[in-house]
């Protein structure tokens, strides 16, 4: 284990981003433009780019897209990582045009003479493949063997695709083991762990929609980081793709891996909430949204409990009837109120 608590893996360079070893956690995500549209997907990019995303993963489904890629790659101040299937020369193609990285699955594309050709143009490039396995679409061997999908056959195919690039003396890996099944995912990644020092590519695939694929990957991503599991993140939703990364930084945030960025902390309310105060969190969280000050700030319904259970906040407010106490580290510094609590609270929070 590392200082963080997390298990010591082997550090691989994306661009300038770092993976394992010592290295932070980064939130990765991917386009979902068509790679072809140059200016769609550079314009995605650079949202994803504002909202904190770390390495940028694309679509090459040919070879126009592998070729767009290579301007794209100008355009982006974060790393490409070309995603392949079944076609070899892609993945060459891409290398070629400036990817950082390239995910594929040795498996499926072709025999080892190919992968051989990939391995060969990673190393002179020094970029790193990430073996990407899904348990949708593990090797019908496999499956045979273990009776179904199971976590032992997803860590099998993993290692053999590793030993596969191993075989050419290639060691600048990353494996993924995802499944849309939550418990599935964490079991197998816990294996994985076990077996390997390769830096782990967290992720649940295919979680649904906003509301629950938030809570599948907070679940399932949250919990290997608790374990000290992971190295980089991608929260795969039904939706945009800056929403993922939202989630991405903030499940890195409640576990204490990523210190900058504001962590507003406010209560449920209850009977004694005498101010608006789901409003007021909703308001404050949007204006506070992109603000790059490391800061605790609580929004808490009343004064009861609201400074004391928020002491370690560095600002907040405990609502009061039609008003609000404005507190800092727990001291009760003045009333404000209600209609200039967000003005003021800002306004605290700009001079800190």
């Amino acid at each position: 284990m590392n200082h963080l608590g997390r298990k010591k893996t082997v550090k691989i360079r994306v661009g300038d981003v770092y993976i394992g070893g010592d290295a932070p956690v980064s939130v990765q995500s991917m386009t979902n433009t068509d790679t072809r549209d140059v200016e769609g997907t550079v314009n995605q990019i650079r949202e994803l780019e504002e909202a904190g995303c770390h390495i940028i993963r694309l679509a090459v489904p040919d070879s126009e897209a592998a070729s767009a890629l290579g301007e794209i790659k100008t355009r982006s101040r974060i790393p490409v990582v070309a995603d392949i299937h079944f076609d070899y020369r892609l993945a060459i193609q891409c290398m070629e045009n400036g990817a950082d990285k390239v995910r594929i699955n040795p498996g499926n594309i072709g025999g080892k003479d190919r992968v051989e050709k990939v391995v060969e143009c990673a190393r002179q490039r020094d970029i790193p493949i990430r073996i990407g396995v899904n348990s949708g679409s593990l090797e019908k061997n496999i499956v045979e063997k273990y009776g179904g999908v199971t976590p032992e056959g997803m860590v099998e195919s993993a290692l053999c695709h590793a030993a596969m690039l191993e075989e050419f003396n290639f060691e600048k890996i990353a494996l993924s083991l995802k499944a849309s099944s939550v418990p599935l995912t964490i079991k197998a990644y816990r294996l994985m762990s076990e077996k390997c020092r390769y830096p782990l590519h967290l992720g649940v695939t295919e979680a649904g929609t906003e509301f629950r694929g938030t809570v599948k990957s907070s679940i399932g991503i949250g919990c290997l980081l608790a374990e000290g599991i992971g190295d980089t993140i991608r929260v795969s939703l039904t939706g945009e793709p800056v929403k993922e990364v939202k989630v991405g930084l903030e499940i890195l945030r409640a576990l204490g891996l990523m210190k900058t960025g504001i962590d507003i902390i406010s209560c449920p309310t209850c009977g004694r909430c005498r101010i608006n105060l789901i409003d007021i969190a909703k308001k404050v969280e949007s204006r506070l949204e992109g603000v790059n000050k490391n800061l605790k700030v609580a929004i808490m319904g009343c004064a009861v409990n609201g400074p004391g259970e928020a002491r370690e906040a560095d600002i907040g407010i405990a609502g009061g009837d039609g008003c609000a106490l404005l507190f800092k580290k727990g001291r009760i510094v003045k009333k404000i109120s209600q209609d200039r609590i967000m003005d003021e609270l800002i306004h605290e929070i700009d001079s800190l």
